[in-house]
This record gives structure tokens, sequence and C-alpha cells, in this order.
């Protein structure tokens, strides 16, 4: 498997939108580490990230929405938020 800029986005994205756990993305990540190659047009900053996401779990390191934006803001993509709200049932 390659993993490219837009991949790695994706994955990122899955992640905000609750399409997956942080658990998944974390294994993902370290799932990667080991067995993927990368794109090289954009190596270095895909395997910083990923370098990141695999130590995310551990306390000391952790990750927050402001990593989330950073990486992708990196891999060339902006976060838009849209809030609305919702009837709860009565």
């Amino acid at each position: 498997m390659i993993v490219t800029r837009k991949k790695l986005a994706q994955k990122l994205t899955d992640y905000l939108y609750h399409r997956i756990t942080f658990s998944h993305l974390v294994d993902w990540a370290e799932l990667v580490m080991m067995d993927a190659e990368f794109e090289d047009q954009h190596f270095e900053l895909i395997r910083e990230i990923v370098t990141r996401l695999v130590v995310a779990d551990v306390r000391t390191f952790g990750m927050t929405w402001e990593d989330c934006e950073e990486f992708l803001s990196k891999l060339g993509y902006r976060i838009s938020l849209t809030v609305t709200e919702y009837a709860k049932a009565a």
C-alpha cells in the first residue's frame, strides 16, 4: 500500500467525523509505519504526521483538535466547521 497525502488527509477526516475511532486511527498509523510506502512527492511530510499519530495514544503526546487542524493544513486542507442546533425528542 502506498500512503498518499490525500489518503492521510482522508483518515484524519474520517476520525474527525467519527467514522473511525481514535484507536483505529492509531492502529492504522502503526500498520502504515511498518508495512506501507509513502508517496515520494510528500514523503517527509507524510512520515512526520504518521510518526506523530503512532504515539498519539501515549498520554504524554496525545492529540488535540488543533493538532488535526495543523496536520490537515500541512497536507493542503482546511477544516470548515458547521454547528447546527437539533431538536431533541420530547
